[in-house]
């Protein structure tokens, strides 16, 4: 799952108004953060599988530091703890935290079973990836619903917080449009650096665009 996870971000808002959209999308995001840096590590492994499931050509042989269902309640806490210990703020604390986990569950049912429970343990997938057709109207609906519930509870400022919001949107569409006809990637590499690469591009921007943001209730100049 890919823009399904950057959905729950946008959609968290409604429950964490001040908090910065960079970090509500980060925590669903943050086990495949995670992921690329254990692979370069060689903590992690993945293999480039054409046909492996029908969405992607990858066969996820073994990441349960990154995303076993333990190690994503370890992982979940720590950013919610460091989060709370700088702002302090229960709601976002809260928010952060399930959407770090929210990223097991999802992917749980999209993978075939290779979503382990913890390190070592047996591994378990719906298989959602087996239809192309259900994959992409399960994520593009979610997304569609995440951005509205963000757009709804929030109003652009000024130019950078409409036509960067909505750019960023169209980005995410975009990658996700070149994901499903691109085909296999090139190395495990390439796997690596683009997801770093993404990582550091999607999350200041979003931080950027939700500064230029008010909640909807505060009238825009």
């Amino acid at each position: 799952m890919f823009i399904g996870h950057f959905a729950v971000g946008f959609a968290a808002k409604r429950f964490a108004p001040r908090t910065s959209l960079a970090l509500l999308l980060a925590a669903p995001m943050f086990l495949d953060l995670l992921w690329p840096l254990f692979l370069l590590l060689g903590w992690e492994q993945v293999r480039i599988d054409p046909g492996n499931t029908r969405f992607t050509p990858l066969d996820f042989v073994h990441y349960p530091w990154s995303h076993s269902l333990v190690m994503s309640f370890f992982w979940g806490i720590a950013f919610a703890l460091s989060y709370y210990a700088v702002t302090k703020y229960r709601p976002g604390t809260v928010v952060i935290g399930i959407g770090v986990v929210s990223h097991w569950a999802l992917d749980w049912i999209t993978h075939r079973p290779d979503m382990p429970l913890y390190p070592g343990g047996r591994n378990y997938g719906l298989g959602l990836w087996n239809s192309i057709a259900a994959t992409v109207l399960v994520e593009v609906g979610m997304l569609v619903a995440g951005v509205w519930i963000y757009a709804s509870l929030t109003r652009a400022r000024d130019r950078i917080g409409r036509y960067g919001f909505a750019g960023y949107v169209l980005l995410l569409v975009a990658l996700y449009g070149a994901n499903l006809f691109s085909g296999a990637p090139p190395s495990v590499l390439a796997i690596a650096l683009s997801t770093i690469a993404l990582g550091v591009v999607l999350i200041p921007w979003a931080w950027w665009f939700d500064c230029h943001r008010d909640p909807a209730t505060v009238a825009s100049p």
